[in-house]
């Protein structure tokens, strides 16, 4: 791992203690970036507690090698693999899953990762770099409305389909194949924010075009989904985002397993003990601190959603 490309975790104190329930238990880290979250929960568990943590990044494999600690082990898979990985190897149930979603700073700050318009590179954005299709390839054949409305839904960029067109003209000439030419693209058919004149105009279709690459809701969707399998009762499942896309998800996905009553009509007849029971409860929202914002600007735009499982026959 290269020293240099340093990663300070969000909320490293504050969440993985509200994660571990039982030292003596076994937990997952579903996002090892660069292993903050994970050593932090290792120190709170006993000589009988144990460890999985997930990331599809071969170099945060690789820097998961560093951790020598038989309570550990890292598996080199995407986290909507959860359950199956997990039992594979014999696991079916855990204390706790935590997930920090997004992308780390070491990957952001490695111009050949391609997720940076700050710096130039090959126009890559994939977390797993041994498969899949890249962003180049990804914008060489897409049509002018699939680019569309990627960029205007993963983006919510109202300059959508100005992007788009340019960048399937361009394609025309000259391949879209780095950074800087995707960037200043961008540039030149969005006009600046004028509310925060400091973004980049090609912030959204960046963070668009590397969610669609990565299927990265899908797959916290289907995460959030194992965890439900896999948690035991009163053990929590913990989420940070850092954008609105991922937070919506996950706040909707708590509500809905926190209240399913929600979805019954109320004009059926049912009685109380005939309502679908909670699956989790105790959600909560915890946010950074001032002072972790300020030393680490990344926590500005973070937000850690907590809650608890319940199995059938408890209520909540």
């Amino acid at each position: 791992m290269n020293k240099r490309l340093a990663h300070l975790s969000v909320m490293a104190e504050v969440a993985p203690p509200l994660v571990v329930t039982d030292p003596n238990g076994t937990y997952v880290d579903a996002t090892f970036g660069r292993g903050g979250h994970t050593r932090k929960i290792l120190s709170l568990l006993s000589d009988q507690g144990r460890l999985f943590a997930f990331d599809r990044d071969p170099e945060a494999v690789v820097a998961a090698s560093e951790i020598n600690d038989e309570r550990f082990r890292i598996i080199h898979a995407p986290f909507s693999r959860l359950k199956e990985e997990l039992n594979a190897r014999g696991v079916d149930q855990v204390n706790g899953v935590f997930m920090d979603i997004g992308v780390s700073s070491p990957q952001i700050d490695d111009a050949s990762r391609g997720f940076s318009f700050r710096m130039d590179g090959p126009l890559d954005m994939r977390m797993d770099t041994t498969s899949g299709q890249t962003a180049a390839e990804w914008l060489a054949v897409a049509s002018e409305e699939d680019i569309a409305r990627v960029i205007h839904t993963l983006g919510e960029e109202r300059f959508a389909k100005r992007i788009a067109h340019s960048i399937v003209q361009t394609r025309v000439q000259t391949p879209i194949e780095t950074t800087q030419q995707l960037a200043k693209l961008v540039a030149d058919v969005v006009p600046a924010n004028k509310k925060d004149p400091t973004q980049n105009p090609a912030t959204r279709t960046f963070q668009a075009i590397r969610i669609h690459i990565n299927s990265e809701l899908d797959e916290l969707a289907q995460a959030l989904n194992a965890s439900m399998d896999l948690v035991v009762d009163g053990g929590r499942i913990a989420v940070i985002t850092f954008h609105s896309l991922e937070d919506r998800i996950v706040k909707r996905f708590f509500d809905e397993k926190a209240h399913p009553e929600k979805g019954i009509d109320s004009r059926l007849p049912l009685r109380a003990d005939e309502l679908p029971r909670a699956q989790l409860t105790e959600v909560k929202r915890v946010l950074p601190t001032p002072q972790e914002c300020d030393a680490n600007p990344r926590a500005r735009s973070a937000i850690l959603r907590l809650a608890t499982r319940v199995r059938a026959g408890r209520s909540s």
